[in-house]
């Protein structure tokens, strides 16, 4: 018998992103790259552990925007164009590599890995890749969770409550619509968390969410076991906190295995590297520079000085080992865990954003197929679990309430809320408030009145994403970020608020 669980919980969301106003657009390769370098792979483990009859569990929450993304046709016939340009840069990069047998190995892993992600898109899934991870859910092996609407950060709501509350079921709302029931999890964007958010989770029948490790740590009253066993909101909806230990080791490109220097080095592309004449075709048509997915590097030492060629064996031999490492951790950590309280089976859990496994991390959706592996054949100590079959074994848990908190830096929504982006939330507070006076205004709305109500609706839930934030305050993309929020993704709200007779609410 088992003395404990791991729930290990993916976050994967993007901003919707999507321009059919050009013929490419920059920021659609956020897409674009994830499904390539994130969402396929993670697919394929999935593939194997079920095909190999590996009993694994692993949460996953896929956002509203993200999945609107994925089953939109023109961003999935779009997809296709961009899969098979890296499959003929590959062809490309094989017979200019001929010669240079460290760098060839490595090119025909990518045209191999490229055609793979075609055939994975376009034959498997008919270009949806919902179909994909809702078919994991369906044999029990992958339980998926919703998010807010728009990933709008609902602490910097809470004066705004009508908007936190749309964005909890509307979100919900669009779940049922995509996966044919309703979700038992809500991943609280940011994992930003205010006393009261979890009222409107409860009303939309979620059973839990997570919070940053001070969330439940500083609860009121003080949790028993820590982040390692849940805790009942006075709602009723269940709380689980971030086990701090076991996240900074993956997390952690410093402390954690991502910087080993036998893995792949994100940031040497041949999009920077080779000559324009050259990689012209397969970057951005006005000539920018960007990443294309194929790197020949390792990570080799710290900074950007010299690197040695990457070599996928020796890469996948070090993400076996860490998976060993992070299960032999977590085995000591149960052990001691189930004694201190007192033979209750703790839980473990560690969340990390998706894009981590793959994009970032090459090897890390190798280290999840390692891991589910080795928890599955070789010990019995531990197993994967999900947080609601967590809640069926203990169903009577402490009541009490978490302390705000989010997680990133300083975990107080710092973040975002700083001096790069605090000019947003004025404007975010007015619009929430004119479209609830329009809302009120024209409670029996039909046709096209209400359709323009619907449009004004989807423009502030738009407004609201944390991304822009985010982007802001880490100095990347801050143009589009700042044009997402000062003029609205298709201008809707701010016309429909001058024809209904309101100002407009940004100047």
């Amino acid at each position: 018998m088992e003395k404990g669980y791991l729930a290990l919980v993916l976050h994967a969301h993007l901003p919707f992103v999507r321009h059919p106003e050009y013929d490419t657009f920059l920021e659609e390769n956020w897409l674009y790259e994830a499904i390539t370098e994130t969402y396929i792979p993670l697919i394929d483990v999935y593939e194997g552990l079920v095909r190999d009859g590996v009993d694994f569990r692993i949460t996953m929450s896929l956002t509203p925007t993200l999945i609107a993304m994925l089953v939109d046709p023109l961003l999935q016939q779009r997809y296709v164009r961009h899969i098979e340009k890296l499959i003929e840069l590959s062809e490309k990069e094989v017979r200019r590599t001929r010669h240079h047998p460290d760098f060839n190995r490595t090119a025909l892993m990518y045209r191999d890995k490229f055609l793979s992600a075609r055939h994975t898109f376009v034959d498997k899934y008919s270009m949806n890749l919902i179909r994909a991870f809702r078919g994991f859910q369906d044999i029990g092996k992958l339980e998926i969770i919703t998010c807010g609407a728009t990933h709008g950060f609902l602490p910097l709501m809470e004066t705004a409550p009508k908007a936190a509350r749309a964005q909890i079921l509307i979100a919900v709302e669009d779940y049922k619509r995509n996966f044919g029931r309703s979700p038992r999890g809500f991943w609280l964007p940011e994992c930003g968390y205010y006393p009261s958010v979890d009222e409107y989770l409860k009303e939309a029948g979620i059973r839990y969410f997570f919070t940053d490790t001070h969330g439940l740590l500083y609860a009121v009253p003080r949790p028993k076991y820590g982040v390692f066993a849940p805790i009942y909101c006075k709602s009723g909806v269940a709380a689980f906190g971030r086990d701090q230990e076991s996240s900074k080791q993956v997390w952690s490109s410093e402390e954690g295995y991502p910087g080993d220097y036998c893995y792949r080095e994100f940031y040497r592309d041949i999009g920077f590297d080779l000559d324009m004449d050259y990689i012209a075709p397969y970057i951005h048509n006005n000539g920018i520079r960007i990443h294309t997915g194929i790197k020949y590097y390792r990570i080799t030492g710290s900074g950007f000085g010299h690197k040695e060629p990457y070599d996928h064996l020796k890469a996948l031999e070090k993400a076996a080992e860490h998976a060993g490492n992070f299960l032999f951790n977590r085995e000591k950590q149960v052990e001691y865990l189930y004694d201190a309280m007192g033979g209750r089976r703790p839980v473990i859990v560690s969340p990390y954003d998706a894009e981590l496994f793959g994009h970032w991390w090459y090897e890390g959706p190798d280290f999840i197929n390692y891991l589910a592996r080795k928890i599955y054949y070789d010990q019995n100590t531990i197993k994967m679990i999900t947080p609601s079959e967590y809640l069926e074994i203990y169903p009577v848990n402490q009541i009490a309430t978490p302390s705000f908190s989010s997680w990133g830096h300083k975990g107080y929504s710092e973040v975002w809320l700083e001096g790069s982006n605090d000019w947003i939330y004025r404007h975010l507070h007015k619009a929430a408030e004119r479209m609830t006076e329009l809302a009120g205004r024209f409670p029996n709305a039909e046709g096209i009145l209400k359709r323009a109500l619907n449009q004004a609706a989807r423009e502030l839930l738009l407004l609201q994403s944390s991304d822009w934030a985010f982007i802001m305050k880490t100095g990347t993309m801050v143009e589009y970020a700042v044009k997402r929020t000062k003029y609205f993704p298709g201008y809707g709200l701010h016309d429909i608020l001058i024809g209904a007779g309101f100002p407009a609410p940004i100047n």
